[in-house]
């Protein structure tokens, strides 16, 4: 992330970690699957950049073994001092406004930040200049605008609720700078950064415990913004967390795209 700010799910929130063990449970396994296909493995030098939690870190701490090397950085390491053990380094690190921070990493990987971040260009030129030649980057990143609603099966008053607030959340987002089309551009920006052998996929989670939990946390992290805003009322707000809890409601994220290439 940025130091702008300006970021609308702050770290140090209790639902913070709701919302990072939401995401582990619904994003790791696609994650992991690319991290394996591009041959993470003993001795690799990686930066997980805006590394948030410590799920991805960890799981490269396992692969890259002792003679590897794990530098996790974000702008908030609050939540990431438990990884702190070799072979992971833990920094504070802008990555909208710093260089990177060392270079001839041999991945480079962010998983639901460049949205977030204004200065997204500059960062995704920093994550190419930290890879050594023949290195891989990992981008993953949500595409709101593609998938723009809580229930995509909006049939009754509770589903058209949810989605008016998600709408809601989309509004604060793109009024923090956050690119709410950005991951549908991940391909394209990774070939014009002069990657090679550029591939993408798409994982959009629909129903499950976890995107409730997800749901559920982000609402309840965003709720001052949202009533502040004149978006939604707490009357709103509370009749939408009730209609979660009661486990009846289809809710889905947004998607996620990867993309990965290589460096020439």
């Amino acid at each position: 992330m940025t130091r702008t700010g300006r970021y609308l799910l702050d770290n140090q929130r209790t639902e913070a970690g709701e919302r990072f063990d939401a995401f582990a449970t619904l994003f790791d396994p696609t994650t992991f699957r690319h991290l394996d296909g591009l041959g993470v493995g003993p001795g690799w030098r990686c930066w997980e950049a805006g590394a948030g939690g410590t799920s991805v870190v960890s799981w490269l701490a396992k692969k890259v073994g002792p003679t590897g090397k794990v530098v996790a950085t974000d702008i908030d390491i609050s939540r990431l001092t438990g990884a702190a053990r070799p072979p992971v380094e833990v920094r504070v690190h802008d990555i909208g406004a710093e260089q990177p921070p060392a270079e001839g990493f041999d991945l480079v990987h962010a998983r639901l930040v460049l949205v977030h971040v204004p200065e997204r260009e500059r960062a995704l030129r920093s994550m190419v200049q930290a890879l050594r030649p023949g290195g891989r980057l990992l981008l993953e990143d949500a595409d709101p605008a593609l998938q723009p609603l809580s229930c995509p099966d909006e049939h009754g008053p509770e589903q058209q609720l949810a989605n008016r607030l998600r709408h809601g959340f989309r509004t604060l987002l793109a009024d923090r700078g956050a690119d709410l089309s950005y991951g549908r551009r991940l391909p394209r920006l990774l070939r014009e950064a002069g990657l090679r052998g550029v591939e993408a996929d798409a994982h959009f989670p629909l129903t499950s415990p976890a995107c409730a939990a997800l749901e559920s946390a982000t609402v309840r992290q965003i709720r001052a913004d949202l009533v502040a805003a004149g978006l939604a009322t707490d009357e709103d707000i509370d009749r939408h967390l009730a209609n979660v809890a009661s486990g009846g409601m289809d809710l889905a994220t947004a998607p996620m795209i990867s993309a990965w290439g290589r460096k020439a």
